[in-house]
């Protein structure tokens, strides 16, 4: 082991971009007032946004043989999977900020035609499990991106606390986003 100091993930990353540091943003128009920092971090936010979608679905395709997944199909599977319980389609829109619950309900109406998901229904309300396939989709979806992603992430040795900090940091500024959408819906 050697005593050399960890680097963090961003360190890391821009280890790997060589070049100088330059402004990077997704549109010049919106960078002229002086908020160029943001939008720097919008045009990281899409190109992470799409090669995350990107990933999802050709893991989910790699998993079950369909390409006919989309990401959001993809994240609501995911989330009616967690922890085992049973889940109303609105609680999965909030919990993955969903304004659109007609999209939800969509993926969740394709989940359930493909066998993965199962509704049932408790007084007026609908809820949704995973099947025992739709487990074993999400077990083997973990199992490839432990080998596929996981392990090159961690083979950057940088300090796994730093990825909490930007979760952190993610989270929060998304609620600026949804202030500014009320905001502008309002005038």
């Amino acid at each position: 082991m050697t005593d050399t100091p960890r680097l963090s993930l961003i360190d890391e990353v821009s280890r790997m971009m060589p070049g100088e540091k330059s402004m990077i943003v997704s549109s010049e128009h919106l960078a002229q007032s002086g908020g160029w920092q943001v939008s720097e971090y919008e045009y990281g936010l899409i190109v992470a946004y799409n090669a995350f979608s990107r990933w999802m679905t050709r893991c989910m395709s790699a998993v079950t043989g369909h390409s006919d997944f989309n990401p959001l199909d993809i994240l609501v599977l995911h989330n009616v999977n967690h922890r085992g319980r049973a889940k109303r389609m609105t609680d999965v829109a909030f919990v993955l900020n969903i304004e659109d619950q007609h999209t939800v309900n969509y993926a969740l109406k394709k989940l359930v035609r493909s066998g993965l998901v199962q509704g049932e229904r408790r007084g007026k309300e609908r809820f949704y499990m995973a099947t025992e396939e739709g487990r074993r989709v999400c077990t083997a979806y973990a199992e490839l991106r432990e080998r596929c992603l996981l392990d090159t992430v961690r083979s950057l040795e940088s300090d796994p606390d730093e990825l909490r900090r930007i979760a952190t940091v993610l989270r929060g500024l998304s609620g600026f986003y949804d202030q500014a959408a009320r905001a502008a819906s309002s005038t």
